[in-house]
């Protein structure tokens, strides 16, 4: 089994700056790709960043030149360094992995963490 766990959601004023953080963890995985989705209320779960195979990543043209997605494979870690935040982005975030184990790919969900950006 694999965990991801996500952190560095919060409340911050709109123009300010957060980075989400995603670990994962677990026995015998390696991580193929990674991304970031994320749900505001009443809405469809959607792509914002990746997937990340430590090549270039795709971003939603809402994002775009805002958002960074970065991975830290010796830490199993991926990070998403979101700049200009505005109220729009407000939504709770997951981190998205398809994890190679025994040979073959799983997918895995993050908790989420919610981001909040006030006007």
């Amino acid at each position: 089994q694999v965990q991801l766990v996500e952190s560095g959601g919060d409340l911050v004023q709109a123009g300010g700056s957060l980075r989400l953080s995603c670990v994962a963890s677990g026995s015998r995985f390696s991580i193929n790709t990674i991304a970031w989705y994320r749900q505001a209320p009443g809405k469809q779960r959607e792509l914002v960043a990746g997937p990340s195979s430590g090549g270039s990543a795709s971003y939603a043209d809402s994002v775009k030149g805002r958002f960074t997605i970065s991975r830290d494979n010796a830490k199993n870690t991926v990070y998403l360094q979101m700049n200009s935040l505005k109220p729009e982005d407000t939504a709770v975030y997951y981190c998205n992995a398809a994890v190679w184990r025994d040979g073959l790919i799983y997918n895995y969900w993050g908790q989420g963490t919610q981001v909040t950006v006030s006007a």
